[in-house]
């Protein structure tokens, strides 16, 4: 990768979630080491998710249920679809979810109609879409990545806005789903602390960066190494605010 940096005449090349057992190695060549976080659901072995709620400090608990309840009042069904469930129709209603949040964030979206249809043509077993139905038409969907043991969340859309929703959606049935199928967990990707409340706890990632500037090298290298004392401190804070009961048993939680 360096020396194609080289040949190539361009500024870095970028190694994403490396294994962190591996950062030594990319260091000892040359490449800066970068940390972030994202929020991770862990399956303990739960049975069901009346088994995860049990974890839970019980005004969490208490808050989720009603969270839950408050998501699907107004006639709203969930669906789980996958593999054959994945038609030209659906993603034609999903495409459209996509496009509607795209269209109200800054940028544009950068995913075709296209493109749904080759991943559900190639790969539709390892797909799920969560899709909410409400007057027998889907307003509103998540799409997950299943893989080996771990159920991967993107993106998600909605036509219609309900309370609630977008949690009940794109988290709360992501874990749903991955207490059924016994995946080992749920990664909800970067950003979001009201992550945390809703059983997922921050995981530190870690990449590697090479940067062929020498001078770019050393301000990058001063700014990282910045950033990796802010994602511990905030990763330590944030676990320590998770909405699982203390250990002994103590069932409060601020």
């Amino acid at each position: 990768l360096k020396e194609l940096s080289k040949r190539h005449g361009v500024s870095s090349a970028h190694v994403t979630f490396v294994p962190e057992g591996e950062m030594p190695v990319f260091e000892a060549a040359g490449y800066l080491h970068r940390t972030d976080q994202q929020f991770h659901f862990l399956n303990e072995g739960y049975g069901s998710h009346a088994d995860f709620l049990e974890t839970l400090a019980s005004r969490k608990r208490k808050a989720l249920k009603k969270e839950r309840r408050a998501a699907v009042e107004n006639g709203i069904e969930i669906d789980w679809l996958t593999g054959r469930d994945l038609t030209e129709k659906i993603w034609d209603q999903f495409f459209a979810f996509y496009m509607d949040t795209g269209g109200r964030k800054w940028g544009r979206p950068y995913l075709n109609r296209q493109f749904y249809s080759l991943i559900g043509e190639r790969m539709a077993d390892d797909i799920l879409l969560v899709m909410a139905r409400r007057n027998g038409r889907y307003i509103a969907g998540a799409i997950n990545f299943i893989g080996g043991d771990t159920l991967f969340g993107r993106h998600w859309g909605c036509v219609e806005d309900h309370p609630f929703l977008h949690f009940e959606v794109c988290y709360h049935q992501a874990i749903d789903f991955a207490i059924e199928k016994g995946l080992a967990r749920v990664e909800a990707g970067a950003q979001g602390e009201h992550k945390l409340a809703r059983g997922y706890l921050p995981v530190t990632t870690h990449s590697a960066h090479y940067i062929t500037h020498p001078g770019l090298r050393r301000a990058v290298a001063d700014y990282l190494e910045r950033e990796r004392r802010d994602v511990e401190a905030t990763g330590e804070y944030l676990a320590e605010h998770g909405p699982f009961r203390r250990s002994g048993g103590q069932d409060d939680n601020d």
